[in-house]
């Protein structure tokens, strides 16, 4: 017999009650689990310095997972473009995966343009207080646009890429990131290990 669905599925979700908890799973694995966030422009760094800080937090036997964007653009979030729109939902698919590992006692680190003050105040509002740590890469657009590792800036300012952020589509700056750092001044060696301090002062490893 085939089963039916009913169109009226949100009355028959239930949400079910672990026996283990988030601070089960972190006790275990002896870290507070937090989400470290990090925005800025294409190219100001937030690649480079998230994977050599989760290279760092691995050597201190800290257990973490790296959300790419690239990477989750192929897998996850393939479906998505790049209207405004589709940020937005890019996001905020982003943080509910991340708010998910975070309960698995995880430090998880993620970088994402996420140009919109909007996207990432509704992504803080997904975690416990102090879970959140928003690291803005304040990088200027001229050093990223002369780094350009991608090629993007070249493509968006000879139009073959429209609504590019930084270009022609706004990047909205944070007003109170817990890390503020201008990745032209420093070495992303220097940048993750300002983070790593961050991370011992403030009791999270």
């Amino acid at each position: 017999m085939e089963y039916q669905m009913s169109n009226n599925t949100r009355s028959e979700i239930f949400k079910h009650e672990m026996k283990i908890s988030k601070g089960d799973r972190s006790s275990i694995k002896n870290q507070n689990p937090c989400i470290i966030w990090f925005t800025g422009l294409s190219g100001s760094g937030k690649s480079t310095v998230a994977d050599i800080l989760e290279q760092k937090l691995s050597t201190l036997n800290k257990h973490t997972y790296l959300l790419d964007g690239d990477n989750l653009r192929h897998t996850l979030n393939s479906d998505l473009g790049f209207s405004n729109e589709d940020r937005d939902e890019n996001i905020r698919r982003i943080g509910h995966l991340g708010h998910l590992m975070v309960d698995a006692g995880l430090i998880v680190i993620a970088a994402f343009i996420s140009p919109f003050k909007k996207q990432r105040v509704e992504t803080r509002a997904l975690f416990e207080k102090n879970e959140f740590i928003e690291v803005f890469l304040n990088t200027p657009i001229e050093v990223c646009e002369e780094r350009d590792p991608k090629g993007l800036y070249k493509k968006a300012r000879s139009g073959l890429i429209k609504e590019f952020t930084g270009i022609d589509s706004a990047y909205e700056k944070p007003d109170a990131a817990e890390i503020t750092m201008d990745g032209s001044k420093h070495s992303p060696e220097e940048l993750s290990k300002i983070i790593i301090n961050y991370l011992k002062n403030n009791n999270i490893i």
